[in-house]
């Protein structure tokens, strides 16, 4: 289907039913969203191709919403329409495997705004059954705990890469650091950056009278410069570099690289590889690594270009898989439909990683095309393919009238439930 992908048009393609049966499967049906996660992961591990070179992404995804009424719904930045609208917006762990050029995701959880943990929502909460061990967890948070959940269960990556939102958090990148985790996280150009170490304590008592000093601060005379001024700085020397192939060609952009230093929460010095990109329409973007000292500049700068992929992930779950179609309320219902869009997303890869290993590349090919590179299946190739193997079923005269004569039955009925719901608002007020 590549639209109306509601549970009343599914299941009425698939079985000629009114979609009662499908709404109770993903509504109140008690399987477990993250066990399917569990079992994506298990799969990635047992793939001997994707052993290696794995990076986790990880970003977050809005779908606007008529109302404040489902599961999570508030006033919150969108960023697909890049404004603050009424949304749902999910957190999101993406994997992606720059050999084999395949992308899935691999962990996900709803966003829920701290106002609906307050008294005013409690009825709220309880009409989309939200679990009563949920917390209030910021993005970053929550990002944290599914890195270590899928790392404490296997799941091979090098590399975590994320968006400014996460990477602004110092302690998140403190945090990843600690625990052995190399990351590409992008940060806003008003970031600020040491360009020689600092040299941090707790000042000396100046002054008979007074407080003694207990906190650290900066002792030495360095001043930090913000990232923009860099890139500024006639002394930053840009190199042009060819970071990806595209099927529009390659990819260009000017990349500077140097080392800087930054202070966490608590006042603690960190060396961080600081790569920064130009793009030709003259747009900044700021990459902070924590590679080792004698990484090679061009390591660094395809690392910091691996975040593109969440959004080809994204691109696929909603345009092609339908996960943006979802129009369900409840709490458990969301978990469904990101842990069956998950499933397909990881089937559509698993179809492109067999493609690869069944059928190798022609380089006859190459040099007759006159490219670098040749393209890969796409998601909407295997959905191609799957429609000629499994052809959506026709319904016969007899099943058509049945079911347009239930769904005028069940319009009537949700009709006559609004008209009762109006009487009591009425007689209420």
């Amino acid at each position: 289907m590549e639209d109306a992908r509601n549970y009343a048009n599914i299941e009425r393609r698939l079985t000629g039913g009114d979609g009662q049966g499908l709404q109770q499967f993903m509504t109140d049906s008690p399987w477990s969203g993250q066990k399917v996660f569990c079992q994506i992961q298990v799969d990635i591990i047992e793939e001997p191709a994707l052993g290696q070179g794995g990076i986790l992404i990880l970003d977050e995804s809005a779908d606007a919403k008529a109302g404040g009424h489902s599961a999570g719904s508030a006033r919150q930045r969108n960023g697909r329409l890049g404004k603050v609208d009424m949304c749902q917006v999910a957190t999101n762990l993406a994997f992606y495997h720059p050999p084999t050029r395949v992308w899935t995701l691999v962990d996900g959880e709803l966003f829920i705004p701290e106002v609906w943990f307050t008294k005013a929502y409690a009825d709220l909460r309880e009409e989309v059954e939200l679990p009563a061990d949920r917390v209030f967890e910021t993005k970053p948070q929550q990002g944290l705990k599914m890195i270590r959940r899928v790392r404490a269960r296997g799941l091979p990556f090098e590399r975590v890469a994320c968006d400014d939102l996460y990477g602004r958090g110092r302690e998140f990148r403190a945090a990843l650091d600690s625990e052995g985790i190399k990351y590409a996280a992008e940060v806003p150009s008003d970031t600020q950056v040491y360009l020689t170490p600092p040299r941090v304590g707790v000042p000396r008592k100046r002054k008979r009278m007074g407080r003694t000093p207990t906190r650290r601060r900066v002792l030495s005379r360095h001043r930090p410069r913000e990232v923009r001024a860099l890139a500024r700085s006639r002394h930053t020397v840009w190199r042009r570099v060819q970071a990806r192939h595209t099927e529009r060609g390659v990819l260009e952009a000017d990349f500077a690289v140097r080392q800087v230093w930054t202070l966490t929460e608590d006042m603690q010095v960190r060396a961080e590889w600081l790569v920064m990109r130009r793009d030709l329409d003259g747009r900044l973007t700021c990459v902070l690594l924590n590679d080792p000292p004698d990484t090679p500049a061009d390591v660094l700068i395809q690392a910091s270009c691996h975040r593109y992929f969440v959004e080809r992930t994204y691109q696929d779950a909603k345009s092609e898989l339908g996960w943006d179609d979802s129009q369900a309320r409840k709490y458990r219902a969301w978990e469904h439909h990101m842990a069956l869009t998950a499933a397909a997303l990881w089937f559509v890869a698993g179809v492109k990683l067999g493609w690869q290993q069944t059928y190798a590349r022609d380089p006859d090919l190459l040099h007759q095309l006159e490219i670098e590179v040749l393209p890969v299946l796409s998601t909407a190739n295997v959905r191609d393919l799957l429609q000629a193997v499994l052809p959506l079923p026709q319904l016969t005269p007899q099943q058509a009238r049945e079911l347009v004569a239930t769904h005028l039955v069940h319009r009537a009925r949700s009709t006559r439930s609004r008209l009762n719901h109006q009487r009591d608002y009425q007689d209420s007020s």
